[in-house]
């Protein structure tokens, strides 16, 4: 009775334990699966905290690339406007300057007809010797005519006096100066020349005063 006791006792301290060792090793791998999800939730922590940060970045990346190309859609647009209103600002030149000297063909017809006006009237004996009323008419069609041309940009080139630009005047002789004022300018016109706006057209023919000898 008392070996089986013993036996009893023995089998009852195998399993207790056994009963020890499972809870040693059901208590590790509470200890493992605590550490495990402890890491997990830390990563995930890390994971989740990383991302918004690396979202912002290619958010600002995005957005820098976005201004940059803004940017460039803006320089070309501005570069196409100024050359479109260069552009513009050109062709309403051209077409003014055509508009301008439209008339040139014109005028250039009629600066014969205004020279035989010039010539008559230049004869002043002869020309008063005209029946008044119709030299009168001959006057005033010649002054109505002149204004029409003026109008339209014509004006004289040739007055006595003036200072002589090679541009406008062509010196047919010279004559010598009876004083510093009067070098250099004219002191005849031989034939008047005309200018059309800003363009000669013909330049005047005069004679004109030289240099003082000093």
């Amino acid at each position: 009775m008392r070996f089986q006791s013993n036996m009893t006792n023995t089998k009852h301290e195998e399993k207790d334990e056994k009963i020890g060792e499972m809870d040693t090793q059901k208590e590790s791998l509470d200890t493992e699966e605590n550490t495990t999800y402890s890491e997990d939730l830390r990563f995930e922590s890390e994971e989740e905290s990383e991302s918004p940060a690396l979202a912002i970045k290619k958010l600002r990346e995005k957005l820098k690339t976005c201004e940059k190309e803004k940017k460039e859609y803006l320089d070309g647009w501005q570069r196409m406007r100024a050359d479109f209103a260069n552009i513009k600002k050109d062709e309403d030149t051209r077409r003014g300057e055509m508009i301008k000297f439209a008339a040139e063909g014109l005028v250039d017809d009629l600066i014969p007809v205004l020279d035989s006006f010039t010539v008559a009237f230049g004869n002043k004996e002869a020309w008063e010797k005209v029946d008044e009323n119709w030299r009168k008419g001959v006057e005033y069609i010649y002054a109505q005519m002149y204004s029409v041309l003026e109008s339209r940009g014509l004006t004289e080139i040739g007055k006595l006096g003036e200072k002589v630009d090679p541009r406008m005047h062509v010196a047919m002789e010279e004559v010598p100066p009876t004083s510093e004022k009067e070098a250099n300018t004219v002191s005849e016109v031989v034939q008047k020349g005309y200018r059309l706006h800003s363009k000669v057209i013909r330049p005047a023919k005069v004679k004109a005063f030289g240099h003082v000898k000093g």
